[in-house]
């Protein structure tokens, strides 16, 4: 019995001294490998200003750039200008007129957002209009010009972008700032028939304009058929719409624009 036991005894200590012995070897070994450190991985940054950031314009130059837009006052009228996209076709049409007209007639009025007076042009639209506010002068535009897109492709047969880029908006302050813009967007398609610039030449006042609705002619205006059309555009709400940019005189029928 008492060989057993040392037997038994020898062998525990055997296993201890093995035990400690790869112990060390294994302390030896970590201190010579020495722990892993992890590798720090390139971080890109994408924010701050940098050559070429941005949302690029839809065409040649961007017509408004990317910015937060001003307030907007109720009792300012507006000059908005809407560009077309580049190789459509011509939008002084006769059946692009009557597409247009039926989509002014539906978008004229809504979110506070009013339609006074518009002008189409071949590449291009005006509009002076009233909002009453920003956020009404927003949606109304937006949704007038999806209405018109929407009208417009279906009339063309294809679909995609039709007004790529943000509208321009200027606020009329002033009766004088107002009647410039009423003869602007009244007479714009006069003066470019009369520079040769694809309008053709025509007399009376213009079809594609909203002067068959307007009374601030010097001459008596009578124009056949309209009165079996709803009407494209509102009445003015605003002092300086209605009433105050008369204080400079009513609109002569063949006045130009000095400037468009």
């Amino acid at each position: 019995m008492a060989g057993r036991g040392a037997t038994r005894k020898q062998k525990g200590r055997a296993k201890a001294e093995k035990g400690s012995g790869a112990g060390a070897a294994s302390r030896s070994r970590a201190r010579r490998v020495g722990k892993p450190v992890q590798g720090l991985l390139p971080l890109r940054s994408w924010g701050g200003a940098r050559a070429g950031a941005g949302r690029k314009p839809k065409g040649p130059v961007a017509m408004m750039p990317r910015t937060p837009r001003p307030s907007h006052a109720s009792y300012h009228p507006a000059l908005v200008t809407v560009k077309l996209r580049a190789h459509l076709p011509r939008l002084r049409q006769q059946k692009e007129r009557a597409a247009l007209l039926a989509h002014f007639a539906r978008g004229k009025e809504r979110f506070g957002f009013r339609l006074l007076h518009f002008a189409i042009l071949n590449d291009h639209l005006h509009f002076v209009v009233e909002a009453k506010d920003r956020l009404a002068f927003t949606r109304g535009m937006k949704g007038l010009l999806v209405r018109l897109a929407r009208g417009l492709n279906r009339l063309w047969g294809r679909k995609g972008q039709v007004f790529p880029d943000r509208f321009h908006e200027r606020p009329l302050q002033s009766p004088r700032e107002v009647r410039n813009a009423l003869v602007y967007v009244l007479g714009n398609g006069r003066k470019h028939a009369a520079q040769g610039r694809a309008v053709p030449y025509f007399e009376g006042p213009d079809l594609f304009t909203s002067a068959p609705w307007f009374d601030g002619f010097v001459e008596e205006v009578t124009v056949r058929g309209i009165e079996n059309l709803p009407p494209p555009v509102v009445r003015p709400r605003t002092w300086l719409a209605g009433v105050g940019w008369r204080q400079r005189g009513r609109i002569g029928m063949a006045e130009l624009p000095k400037s468009g």
